[in-house]
């Protein structure tokens, strides 16, 4: 019998989904017991929670689905799969017949690939069971992203005014906006942030306040990079100047920037706030404020959200592209492109230029 592989004792048991795996990964010997809970905790960091989430859910969602069809979940089949990304496009694959948008099913897929993977048994996604049903849901249900409403300056301002400066969750909220929009900053970034370095496991980066600005270092998807954030023309603009009266009234020197804010809005627990908490703060704001008042009030709704602020920055920083690009850390000066959604799309005209 061959001895077992390092790999297993890593990932042998750790599945989005929390079943076992197929084969039984065989038993440690106790001195190793620690290096492979050590190794556990790398896997787990190989993703972000939010991912680790989502594949976990896909995997129920699949394996309920084959239950109800009387199909196996395991060993992986090509055509099961190509069956169930069809129910998920049609609608069949949900109680409510809701029909999963393209990019719904290839999160679903790639949690299919991760989940098999983990249990040894690869799922080849170029059998043509399943990539000729995909290509073909993507030219049937493909259509543009449907991108977030950018908050410009002037919107950002007027949402201020709707927060409590008199509480400390007022006094959160608007550090947390200014600091997310000056640094265009993604939710889960914003909350993710300590005092200092070192001084929490689950923290993403951490910030240094200086004379003329403030560092935040972030630890991302392809590592570690570091955003500088000036301060602004007035204090009550100021994100530095927001998140030192938040600190200092809070009473935090160490661990999570922002906390949950208890009873009427003066008790600072020690929770970090969760992402989705940046998002209907974001939501609540722009609507009080009134921004996008020309729209229904139904779609105004579906019009903001975390990423609203990090689009804003994109869309009205007056400077050069590769300055933006770099501050919101993106590979490619057309992934930055992608957030602008107030810019000259015509400055360059090559039908002048052609000669016509």
């Amino acid at each position: 019998m061959s001895s077992p592989r390092p790999e297993d004792y890593a990932a042998g048991e750790i599945v989005y989904a929390g079943a076992e795996p197929a084969i039984p990964s065989p038993a440690l010997p106790a001195h190793l017991e620690r290096l492979a809970d050590r190794a556990r905790d790398y896997v787990d960091a190989a993703s972000s929670a939010n991912t680790r989430r989502a594949y976990s859910s896909d995997w129920k969602h699949f394996s309920r689905w084959c239950r109800r069809q009387g199909l196996e979940v395991l060993p992986p089949s090509a055509q099961t799969v190509g069956l169930y990304i069809t129910a998920c496009a049609s609608g069949a694959a949900t109680a409510d017949r809701q029909a999963n948008s393209v990019a719904t099913i290839e999160r679903r897929l790639s949690a299919l690939t991760w989940n098999y993977a983990q249990r040894g048994m690869p799922l080849d996604r170029t059998d043509r069971h399943i990539a000729t049903v995909l290509a073909g849901i993507r030219n049937t249900h493909g259509a543009p992203p449907r991108q977030k409403e950018a908050v410009l300056p002037e919107d950002v301002i007027a949402m201020l005014e709707t927060l409590d400066r008199g509480t400390l969750r007022g006094l959160r909220d608007r550090a947390m906006l200014l600091l997310g929009f000056a640094g265009g900053l993604r939710r889960s970034e914003i909350v993710g942030l300590d005092c200092g370095r070192d001084q929490t496991e689950e923290g993403r980066g951490w910030v240094e306040i200086l004379d003329k600005g403030m560092i935040v270092t972030l630890r991302g998807k392809t590592g570690w990079r570091e955003i500088e954030i000036g301060r602004g023309s007035s204090d009550a603009t100021c994100p530095i100047v927001a998140l030192q009266i938040w600190l200092k009234l809070a009473r935090i020197g160490h661990g999570p920037l922002f906390r949950r804010v208890r009873g009427e809005g003066q008790d600072v627990g020690p929770d970090r706030l969760n992402d989705q908490q940046v998002a209907r703060l974001v939501k609540r704001a722009a609507l009080a404020a009134g921004v996008r008042a020309d729209l229904p009030q139904a779609e105004r709704e579906g019009k903001f959200a975390g990423h609203s602020l990090r689009a804003g920055l994109a869309s009205s920083a007056e400077v050069d592209e590769r300055y933006v690009q770099k501050q919101l850390g993106h590979a490619s000066a057309e992934q930055t492109r992608r957030y602008q959604r107030r810019r000259d799309r015509f400055r360059v005209n090559l039908t002048k230029a052609a000669g016509l």
